[in-house]
């Protein structure tokens, strides 16, 4: 299995190398050349599996250069640690009316983020053992809130690592931003930035494809990776989970081997949509994906347009792990489905760097049609979603879950689609408190953080994550902030190279 960037059919990487590099110098993103394919009764073969045997399975057909034992161990490591409250690692949970909650947020962040973040610093350090000639991997990450605190978790004291995460300083919950403050680790760094999302990613991609930024890096022994989706390595773990609740949903008997599947994800970065893009085009059941946006709705324009466009209002909402306007994992999707045409795909990134936006070819949006479905909500929808769930169901979910809730119900409205639905719950409810008790009509303005979260859980008695009960007093370590435009400089002084 061989790599090629979406920019230049020219390059070629082995997994290892894709991994390690993180993105293509000339800024495309890393592509599998090939999908592997299952067949019914490979799939199968995979109900009876434990989720690590389900990661090993998918895995392996990926990272080709890897020894079968270096890919088993990696997934060991990652999900058989005793790292995920959830035996089950990603379990669903089965609501009404066909609809099934993939959960993906029992790892040590609560949120679907960990299922990836666990395993990238085994694959990566499994990668760089085969490339990097002993260099010091430097990870430099972009986050709009979940990202940051799994990736600083996951490569927190890795050896010959270190990791420096942008936030944007008003863009996160409080409890994102307590998690990244108080990161321990003597290999981390964190600093927020004067912007959003978009210009903290924008700020990172930047310096990864600044020549200058890497020549200066390989003199002091360093080279520069990334955990956000860019980097193959936090994107195709995030196939796994798919494959896996399709089994589990088999298991449970809610559907039958080879019965099709809706799949429903909140999504502002495309990563996870993508990932079981993927899996439906690696033979998974999946019939129709169905892509939730807030009222960041770049995503719903584009997928119900052709016309990708992000020159609109930026919107800080109750999901800020979706407040996105620049989708960098599109970029894949448009590789494969303009049939691998990086000349095309190249010339549409310049034109949104250029000009804001972009229209895509009247063939490739049929093919987008054809796949997608998409819708977007307030954050009024999205508490009512949160409240009618609960009250209704008594399934209390997060403000981005509620999202996808919020759009599924738009869909099956619209469409008559009943297709059961797997829908990606992206993060723990007590990651967002003050705004899941102002959904449940139980807000009030005299209470911290964790007042909030004391009062949620008598309220719903949903137990709180012993990882986040853990921050209650924990002081920050890290209260830098910079501007975009002042980030290399940053990066310098944290690495402190000149």
């Amino acid at each position: 299995m061989m790599y090629t960037s979406t920019r230049d059919r020219s390059v070629t990487a082995s997994a290892a190398q894709a991994i390690t590099q993180g993105i293509s110098n000339e800024g495309g993103l890393f592509v599998p050349e090939q999908l592997p394919q299952f067949t019914k009764d490979e799939l199968a073969a995979m109900v009876s599996q434990s989720y690590i045997d389900r990661a090993v399975t998918v895995l392996s057909r990926f990272l080709t250069d890897f020894t079968a034992d270096e890919v088993r161990d990696c997934a060991q490591s990652a999900y058989g640690s005793g790292r995920f409250l959830a035996p089950e690692v990603a379990p669903v949970h089965s609501l009404k009316d066909g609809v099934h909650v993939l959960e993906l947020w029992h790892g040590p962040t609560c949120a679907f983020k960990d299922m990836a973040l666990q395993i990238l610093p085994h694959l990566m350090r499994v990668s760089a053992s085969k490339t990097s000639d002993g260099k010091e991997i430097v990870i430099l990450v972009a986050t709009s809130g979940d990202t940051g605190k799994a990736a600083l978790e996951g490569f927190r004291d890795a050896p010959h690592t270190r990791i420096l995460v942008f936030y944007p300083e008003n863009g996160v919950s409080p409890m994102q931003k307590l998690q990244m403050t108080t990161q321990e680790g003597g290999n981390v760094g964190v600093c927020a930035i004067r912007g959003n999302f978009d210009d903290a990613q924008s700020g990172v991609k930047t310096i990864f494809t600044d020549p200058t930024m890497r020549t200066v890096l390989a003199e002091q022994g360093m080279m520069f990776s990334s955990a956000n989706s860019i980097n193959w390595g936090r994107l195709v773990p995030q196939i796994v989970y798919y494959f896996s609740a399709y089994c589990d949903l088999v298991a449970a008997g809610s559907i039958a081997m080879g019965d099709p599947v809706n799949v429903a994800v909140p999504t502002g970065n495309f990563g996870n949509i993508l990932a079981a893009y993927y899996a439906r085009e690696m033979g998974l059941p999946v019939a129709r994906l169905i892509c939730a946006s807030n009222c960041n709705n770049v995503l719903t324009d584009f997928l119900r347009t052709g016309t990708y466009d992000r020159r609109r209002a930026f919107h800080t909402t109750i999901s800020p792990s979706m407040d996105i306007l620049i989708s960098s994992n599109l970029e894949r999707l448009l590789y494969h489905l303009s049939g691998c045409d990086a000349e095309l795909v190249a010339g549409l990134m310049k034109e949104l760097n250029e000009t804001g936006s972009y229209t895509v070819p009247a063939a490739l949006m049929e093919k987008l049609r054809s796949l997608f479905a998409a819708g977007w909500c307030d954050d009024e929808q999205t508490m009512q979603a949160i409240r009618t769930t609960y009250e209704q169901q008594g399934y209390l979910c997060d403000t981005h879950t509620a999202v996808a809730v919020s759009v599924c119900e738009q869909y099956r409205a619209e469409t008559g689609d009943n297709t059961p639905i797997v829908l990606a719950s992206t993060a723990d409810p007590y990651k967002f408190s003050a705004s899941v008790l102002r959904a449940l009509g139980a807000e009030r303005d005299d209470e911290d953080e964790f007042d909030k979260v004391d009062r949620l859980h008598a309220l719903t008695g949903a137990p709180v994550p012993p990882s986040l009960a853990v921050l209650k007093g924990k002081q920050p370590r890290f209260t830098q902030v910079c501007d975009r435009d002042t980030m290399e400089q940053t990066v310098r002084a944290l690495l402190a190279v000149k």
